[in-house]
């Protein structure tokens, strides 16, 4: 678990089950005040179905430091820009089977509107910066690499947004 220079942040990048709420709410019990009138928490699962296909299972892939690095990254920018009193987020890697959490953002401020708007802003920064690769396979069979860039991209662009 990363702990930055602010002690209201905590990130980590795991193994294992994220699926516990009271994990979470320890955690930023730990690191929030009596000032947080509110807690809001996020869970990302595994769905059966994506663009039409239905889904077997996902495989998530990090390059853990860097990923551990950029997760704190984000969540230090999100207390900085938001007003907020602590922030807890993790994210899986492995294989998570359908229903599993596979990302959990846990957010306390004194009025929900900025806790609500600090949990937006930061799963939609992972969604963008995380170093995570997610791999879906399907009940066909079939696999792909979700976001992954494609030679023709590269060779249309002169590179990715990977490279």
């Amino acid at each position: 678990m990363s702990q930055g220079p602010d002690d209201r942040v905590r990130t980590w990048i795991t193994r294992e089950t994220l699926d516990d709420f009271a994990r979470f709410e320890d955690i930023v019990g730990e690191v929030g005040s009596v000032e947080d009138g509110a807690l809001l928490f996020f869970q990302g699962r595994v769905r059966r179905t994506n663009r039409g296909r239905q889904v077997s299972r996902l495989t998530y892939e990090a390059y853990g430091e860097m990923a551990e690095g950029e997760l704190s990254a984000i969540c230090h920018e999100a207390l900085e820009q938001f007003d907020v009193g602590s922030i807890a987020a993790a994210h899986r890697v492995g294989d998570l089977a359908l229903g599993e959490v596979s990302v959990a953002i846990a957010v306390t401020s004194a009025h929900r509107d900025d806790g609500y708007r600090a949990s937006r802003w930061i799963i939609e920064t992972i969604k963008v910066r995380l170093p995570i690769w997610k791999h879906e396979h399907y009940e066909d069979g079939e696999s792909h690499w979700v976001g992954a860039p494609t030679p023709e991209a590269g060779a249309a662009t002169g590179g990715s947004r990977f490279g």
